[in-house]
């Protein structure tokens, strides 16, 4: 490709983010943090809390607004616990990705107000988010973390003082462009994942016809992302064009798509990601659009490699009836979701 995805990765990483310049590796980071975390609990909220790392609770995700969850509850801990929980949080992720897992949390109010005269709506609650320990966190041996609830879900597993797996990572947004002002949301205009929408859709339009032919592989958009909630990604061949019959100009579109994404993470981990993916083989990549292809109509896309899998889809409507403003995303890892095969060696 016509530029190293790595070295990418670092120049938008390293623009936005300044948080994790203590010279402690994401490892350090998340084993100091979620040490500090559990001490903190009483008994009872650190038995919620803290469960085996072999439990199978550990790969029970979704992005769903489910009432019963593994973990403790966000909004149960004092003030005190609460920074410590968003220690941890903000060990994984870019200022960037910290300040959108928060403006996604607090879109709960935007979604409470408008679907207060629902009967039988969702409680939605923008505290309602649930941090587990899956066993020990030390330099040695093998534990994890999550950090979830609607439309966001975190899953990390540290291996010998290293992060194996940072995948399924979920991140959602109703509205995906706020249209009313609620009180405790954002801003009007305010569009929490722009760019990982908006760069699929300039990709899109660069198409010629027959990159286009093989881009779109749908006219009707799904009805969501593939495998919500399971344990095991997708595993079906890639579709679309390929990354090897896309010009320098649209090569770097793609890869700058990849970017955002990754640049959420804590920069050691945005790079690690975005390497896995450079050395499998970027011209191996396939993006692959369904639906329609502007704003405002249900659409969705997919980006496959050799190591991963992302997928997009933007078709339902928000509480205002607004027509495709409520996104999912969801990037998955093909060879060590939830840090299983790395985890087992």
């Amino acid at each position: 490709m016509v530029h190293s995805l790595v070295k990418l990765s670092l120049v938008f990483v390293l623009a936005l983010h300044s948080a994790h310049a203590r010279g402690e590796s994401p490892a350090e980071s998340m084993t100091a943090a979620a040490n500090a975390f559990l001490a903190a609990l009483t008994a009872e909220e650190r038995t919620a809390a803290a469960l085996p790392f072999d439990t199978p609770l550990r790969r029970d995700w979704h992005n769903i607004p489910k009432e019963d969850r593994k973990g403790v509850e966000f909004g149960e801990l004092n003030a005190d616990q609460q920074k410590l929980a968003l220690a941890l949080l903000r060990s994984a992720l870019s200022d960037v990705g910290y300040e959108k897992a928060t403006r996604i949390m607090s879109l709960e109010n935007n979604l409470r107000e408008g679907e207060k005269n629902v009967a039988g709506a969702p409680l939605r609650d923008p505290e309602r988010y649930f941090i587990t320990i899956f066993g020990e966190p030390a330099g040695k041996g093998t534990w994890g973390w999550s950090f979830e609830g609607h439309h966001f879900s975190q899953n990390l597993v540290v291996h010998d003082g290293k992060v194996v797996g940072d995948t399924p990572s979920f991140w959602g947004a109703n509205p995906a462009t706020v249209k009313i002002f609620i009180e405790g949301g954002p801003e009007v205009g305010t569009r929490t994942l722009a760019n990982e929408e908006q760069l699929a859709f300039d990709l899109l339009a660069s198409l010629d016809a027959s990159q286009r032919a093989a881009a779109v592989i749908a006219e009707k958009a799904p009805a969501d992302y593939r495998g919500p909630g399971q344990p095991e990604p997708p595993r079906s061949a890639p579709e679309g064009v390929q990354a090897s019959q896309l010009t320098d100009a649209q090569q770097a579109q793609l890869q700058s798509l990849l970017a955002t994404y990754c640049s959420n993470l804590a920069p050691d981990l945005a790079a690690a990601r975005l390497a896995e993916i450079e050395a499998a083989g970027v011209d191996r990549l396939h993006f692959a659009w369904l639906g329609a292809t502007e704003p405002g109509v249900g659409h969705a896309y997919r980006v496959q490699g050799p190591t991963f899998l992302l997928e997009l889809v933007n078709i339902q409507s928000d509480p205002a009836g607004n027509p495709a403003n409520h996104i999912h995303s969801v990037w998955r890892s093909l060879s060590h979701d939830f840090g299983v095969a790395t985890a087992a060696k």
